[in-house]
């Protein structure tokens, strides 16, 4: 039975990721960092599902010593699936240092020094990376420009570690167009949220078994490294 760490696992898209897979009979590391009280709960409920099926790990991945500590955790890994992101808005006037820090660190140094860290157990099983990206890495999103570097360079990172890491792992990424309504300091009007729905040429958001299930296919793809897959109803289209 294989094993997948999902970073950010506890909610949300997340979650989703990590049911999907362990209904698909993987065994499940679930990183988290605040919401540990969400990392239990789903970790009881796919452990009554199967016992000893699922564990917690805890961690700041803004933390490079934490990072590490994580990374010298981990024993065995078939699939490193790095979710966990930051996503607020800050225009170029409005950036501050630590934003930058905060959200390069999360969404990109992160993705890098987990893959890097956990190269040589993935090898060891032919394992596979799997980085949830972003449709604004190609085309930017107003006022969040930190935000669409970072994630420009994780479609970057993704390219370059399929080439480094082959031929034993393999190295892909999901980019979601709108899957879920921003939250928090990121929350958005009823009339931005109409009008992103009339540019997605299907006209309605997608939804986190959407991206989940493409993270399935892409951990089952023997022969597919260095590609990224736009869940996005389309929106790519009319940008």
């Amino acid at each position: 039975m294989k094993t997948a760490l999902i970073t950010g696992g506890a909610a949300r898209i997340g979650a989703q990721i990590v049911k999907t897979l362990h209904h698909n009979q993987f065994n499940i590391i679930i990183h988290c960092n605040h919401s540990q009280n969400k990392a239990q709960l789903l970790c009881e409920e796919l452990n009554s599902i199967r016992n000893n099926s699922a564990e917690i790990i805890s961690g700041d991945l803004n933390n490079i010593n934490e990072l590490d500590a994580l990374v010298s955790s981990i024993k065995s890994l078939d699939l490193l699936v790095n979710n966990a992101s930051i996503f607020y808005p800050k225009s170029v006037d409005n950036s501050e240092l630590q934003d930058w820090d905060d959200v390069l660190n999360i969404n990109l140094r992160a993705p890098f020094f987990l893959s890097k860290g956990l190269s040589k157990t993935l090898s060891k099983n032919d394992g596979s990376i799997i980085n949830i990206i972003d449709i604004h890495s190609e085309r930017p999103l107003k006022n969040y420009s930190i935000y669409n570097i970072s994630k420009a360079g994780l479609k970057m990172l993704t390219q370059t570690l399929a080439k480094e890491l082959a031929p034993k792992i393999r190295v892909n990424g999901v980019s979601p167009g709108s899957i879920l309504w921003p939250q928090d300091d990121a929350k958005i009007s009823v009339d931005e949220k109409n009008l992103m729905l009339e540019r997605i040429a299907l006209h309605r958001q997608g939804s986190p078994e959407d991206i989940a299930d493409t993270v399935l296919f892409l951990a089952n793809s023997n022969y597919i490294t260095g590609q990224i897959i736009n869940i996005d109803g389309g929106r790519t289209l009319n940008q």
